[in-house]
């Protein structure tokens, strides 16, 4: 929730700060050396600001899922593309990064589903909010750094706070992606602990 209001208030920030830009544009003399350094400020600790917030979003969400996907070992030890190591190294490296996450996710969700047929729509659509809103963050990014008249910047302040809206749309679709693995899983124990003896004593689970 806390990364969801600081993600609105960045991309508020964004449109703000792309806004004061275009009045540069159109003139120049029409916004103050002190307008211009404190637009320049806000914006750069907006930027750390939603930076910090999503370290702490995605540790969290790779703390679970490193939990479900050893859950999920157990319900389907041998039902996983890829091993443990790339459950965290599937978002780092370049180019495998692209498709990595998404399948150790489907093989979670497979797993974690009592008969592995139930609609993973709900995934895919959050991997492809993720995965484009990852893109144009990064093309904004490489935009503002490279910045050398106020039109370039002004687009940079607008793809940024486009980049924003879309990661806003994966987090909200990331919470329904938890909540139904972590759902299908605890729906999986109880059915596993109500037939203990079926079972040869209670699960290790």
């Amino acid at each position: 929730m806390c990364d969801s209001v600081v993600g609105l208030c960045a991309a508020g920030v964004g449109l703000w700060y792309g806004g004061l830009v275009d009045r540069m544009i159109v003139d120049l003399d029409s916004v103050s050396d002190s307008e211009i350094d404190t637009a320049d400020l806000i914006y750069g600790l907006s930027g750390i600001a939603e930076f910090i917030v999503y370290v702490v979003a995605a540790v969290a969400f790779l703390v679970w899922l490193f939990r479900v996907r050893a859950n999920a070992e157990l319900l389907s030890p041998g039902g996983h593309r890829r091993g443990k190591p790339w459950v965290f190294f599937g978002w780092v490296v370049p180019i495998v990064n692209f498709w990595f996450p998404k399948q150790v996710v489907d093989d979670i969700w497979y797993a974690s589903t009592r008969d592995g047929s139930a609609s993973k729509g709900l995934i895919d659509a959050w991997w492809a909010a993720w995965l484009v809103g990852s893109l144009v963050s990064n093309f904004a990014g490489r935009l503002l750094f490279r910045a050398e008249d106020l039109e370039t910047l002004a687009a940079a302040a607008r793809f940024d706070t486009v980049s924003i809206g879309l990661m806003l749309v994966a987090a909200v679709l990331a919470i329904g992606v938890i909540r139904r693995i972590s759902n299908a899983q605890e729906q999986h124990l109880q059915a596993t602990s109500a037939a203990p003896a079926a079972h040869g004593g209670y699960p290790a689970y």
